[in-house]
């Protein structure tokens, strides 16, 4: 099958990206090594050097313009009309914003099955205003009626596509790679030793919860550090309130955007993933980090509890002081969170196998089909 991917900014292969952009890196080279051909719509300024493809993988890159209320709605309009004209037999869009523009398909190639993977509840986002929010609203509805099958990657969105829109989806959870890393020179260079510190990897944006995860740890007496890997995303406002609020605890250290080598060891000499978000689809740093046998601390909202699986700890979801007190659990006793660490890693084994979820989509292309 000729398959097209669009609504991600790019693929993670080798380059920057966040979870849904490893989503497709992983779906779509696993694809790949299935026979099939397979073509992501990327936008360029989240790819500088432009490779023609990636692990088989060919990347088309289009135009939009990089303000945050237009940049996704743009870049997929052009992707889309360009693929009208590519003869694909799957146009697969991913997130519900995209999933807007997925009736353009189904009225102007017939023949073309379209798909789309519903994410994460995009309007909990506090980066959004009113109007954006009720766009959002208006995309999840387009999400689960609008293609010829609606994927979601948590059971959580699964029952609120039934229950609230009214329509049965598949579900097909995110993945994790299951990794082994017994080097730590990289994590040296940033004055950090195995064991000695706690993870968290993601966009530095306000619905990961990362000032909870702040005041909470600066109330704790440890020598461990607190160690934050991602970006900011458009705005460094939320990135500089962070900055000002962890000023006087050198204890705490962001790293900003890490990947390949680097990113593997800070992930495989953690003593501990904390993740303290207020939403979430489901979370692919959580399972990351648990696939590298990594225990996780992390907020009660369901998709995160959804990801860990019955290991790791929880904590009130905003709650600082049980935050706190849930943290301070944690680093007290080794033993318990290498016990939830094992758990962690065969869990991943079993329920979040990117091969298993690679013979899934592909399954739900082929009845699409049919």
């Amino acid at each position: 099958m000729h398959i097209a991917m669009i609504g991600q900014k790019g693929v993670a292969l080798g380059g920057r990206g966040g979870g849904v952009e490893k989503h497709v890196a992983e779906l779509s080279k696993r694809l790949v090594e299935f026979g099939h051909d397979v073509t992501v719509y990327a936008r360029a300024q989240y790819a500088p050097e432009r490779p023609e493809s990636l692990e088989g993988v060919r990347l088309h890159y289009t135009p939009t313009i990089y303000r945050k209320n237009i940049e996704t709605i743009l870049y997929t309009l052009f992707a889309t009309i360009h693929a009208l004209f590519q003869s694909y037999d799957v146009i697969h869009y991913q997130g519900i914003g995209p999933s807007t523009l997925a009736w353009i398909p189904r009225l102007f190639a017939r023949k073309t099955t379209v798909i789309v993977t519903f994410h994460s509840q995009d309007k909990f986002h506090k980066k959004w205003g009113f109007f954006a929010r009720t766009y959002l609203n208006i995309a999840e509805w387009a999400a689960v009626y609008f293609p010829h099958y609606c994927i979601t990657v948590s059971h959580v969105m699964q029952v609120y596509c039934r229950d609230k829109l009214g329509r049965e989806v598949v579900y097909i959870p995110n993945g994790a790679e299951i990794k082994d890393v017994s080097s730590s020179e990289e994590i040296e260079r940033f004055g950090l030793q195995p064991q000695e510190y706690i993870l968290n990897v993601g966009r530095l944006v306000p619905q990961k919860g990362l000032h909870y995860l702040i005041e909470a740890f600066k109330q704790i007496k440890t020598d461990k550090h607190l160690v934050f890997v991602g970006a900011p995303s458009f705005s460094g406002g939320y990135y500089t309130e962070l900055r000002n609020l962890a000023s006087d605890d050198v204890r705490i250290h962001f790293l900003g955007y890490q990947e390949g080598d680097t990113l593997d060891q800070l992930y495989a000499n953690a003593y501990l993933y904390v993740h303290p978000s207020d939403a979430e689809g489901l979370p692919l740093t959580i399972l990351e980090a648990m696939s590298f046998g990594l225990a996780a601390l992390v907020s009660d909202i369901p998709a995160n509890v959804e990801a860990i699986a019955h290991t790791g700890f929880t904590f009130r979801a905003g709650d600082v002081e049980d935050l706190r007190e849930k943290l301070s659990v944690a680093l007290a006793h080794p033993t318990t969170v290498r016990d939830h660490a094992d758990e962690a890693r065969a869990t991943i084994e079993v329920q979040f196998n990117w091969d298993k979820i690679a013979e899934h989509t592909e399954a739900v292309y082929v009845s699409a089909r049919h």
